[in-house]
């Protein structure tokens, strides 16, 4: 199996202009490809695994992957997906951000000399000069097909700056320039990322003629996979410090069972002729094929001897025992009352909760318990001893734990 027949196999590939010259260019490790990031934040988070597991294959098969980190797109925010506009970021924010980027990705890709570069299109968004920009790249855009674009249809009802529709335009400026400066020949983005890509290619051939060669290509449910970053109680990032390894194993151990064969093909390295044995478990095979899928992408993101960790404590708490390596929430000493502290206080303290009426909810209902025992009744007490050494485990519903400690 080839690696472009692999990436179909696998469910990674939605749309592409090109498919013969593109599957010829991976499969011969010719491709000089991009995807972009824009740091919005200071930490990846798993919607953005799709994109690094593509190009950790394509690399190990090869090909040369080009980071672009989105410090100049970021200062404008890209419309896509969205019901509203980006907070604006200030310089130092976004470099910040991007320089945090870069040492995660190095967890996924080699970016040792000639393997890898990483970019960031601030170096000339911010040094183009605004009539250029509109004598130079402007003839080459439809107004008419730009507002045709669904990323841009979205956002028509409630309103759409002018500084998010130059979005489009930067962005296939981005494949003009690096085009130009590293021969980027391909690019990938998410199936919401279409028309921005087209842009590019469009742009490319127009200004150098129709033999460019420059390839777009999508990846299937990337858009989805950005959703899988959020849960109910935010992101679940990358950074260990904004989600411990072991809060990662529970994501995705957790997954539904219809979407755990899936991840194990999209985001995982094991042989696909191993997963695809997979297809006919049922039932408590379901669990274990869960089991892998969080072992691996532990290991992935935080090592082995994390994952192997994160596993050991998984199953010790489904056996009733205490998983000394579960995340933990030190109380404050002012957070106890009398030298004690309800339950109600204990869940949206340590963040099984966004808010006291809604830890309310979940005691009331019987989904809240301490130490394997349901707590119903949410004036319920536990002492400053009984929070003191080991602590207490409390727990949300099937998939949210914490050990609360008092400091």
């Amino acid at each position: 199996m080839t690696i472009y027949e692999e990436l179909k196999a696998r469910g990674l590939i939605a749309q592409v202009t090109n498919e013969e010259e593109i599957s010829k260019m991976v499969n011969q490790g010719k491709a000089i490809f991009y995807i972009g990031f824009d740091p919005t934040a200071d930490s990846l988070h798993v919607g953005h695994f799709m994109a690094l597991c593509l190009m950790k294959r394509l690399q190990e098969a090869g090909n040369k992957p080009i980071a672009l980190l989105g410090g100049g797109t970021g200062m404008i925010g890209d419309p896509s997906g969205r019901s509203d506009m980006r907070q604006m970021m200030t310089v130092e924010m976004i470099q910040h951000n991007c320089d945090c980027f870069k040492k995660q990705m190095s967890r996924f890709i080699d970016f040792s000399e000639g393997k890898a570069i990483m970019v960031n299109n601030a170096d000339w968004l911010t040094e183009l000069n605004y009539i250029e920009m509109l004598r130079e790249v402007g003839p080459h855009f439809s107004v008419n097909r730009m507002l045709s674009a669904e990323c841009y249809k979205q956002r028509m009802e409630k309103g759409l700056s002018f500084l998010e529709f130059n979005y489009m335009i930067m962005q296939s400026y981005d494949f003009y320039e690096l085009f130009n400066r590293y021969g980027c020949n391909m690019q990938f983005g998410g199936d919401d990322q279409w028309s921005n890509m087209l842009g590019g290619t469009e742009l490319i051939r127009r200004k150098l003629g129709k033999d460019a060669h420059a390839m777009t290509i999508t990846l299937l449910l990337n858009s989805e996979g950005k959703k899988m970053g959020k849960t109910q109680s935010g992101a679940v990032w990358l950074d260990p410090e904004k989600t411990s390894p072991f809060d990662f194993f529970q994501y995705w151990r957790n997954v539904a069972d219809n979407d755990v064969l899936k991840c194990l093909r999209m985001l995982t390295f094991l042989p696909i002729e191993q997963i695809n044995e997979m297809d006919a478990w049922e039932g408590s095979q379901l669990n274990q094929a869960k089991e892998i899928l969080a072992y691996e992408l532990t290991k992935l993101v935080h090592g082995e001897e994390e994952a192997e960790k994160s596993l050991k404590s998984a199953k010790e708490l489904f056996a009733g025992g205490n998983a000394a390596d579960m995340p933990l929430y030190e109380m404050e000493e002012a957070d106890l009352t009398d030298g004690s502290a309800d339950i109600l206080t204990i869940v949206q303290k340590s963040g099984l909760a966004p808010s006291r009426s809604e830890a309310r909810r979940n005691v009331e209902q019987g989904g809240v318990t301490v130490e394997g025992e349901v707590v119903t009744d949410v004036k319920t007490l536990f002492s400053k001893e009984q929070l003191s050494g080991e602590g207490i485990v409390v727990k949300r519903g099937k998939k949210k734990f914490v050990r609360v400690v008092v400091k």
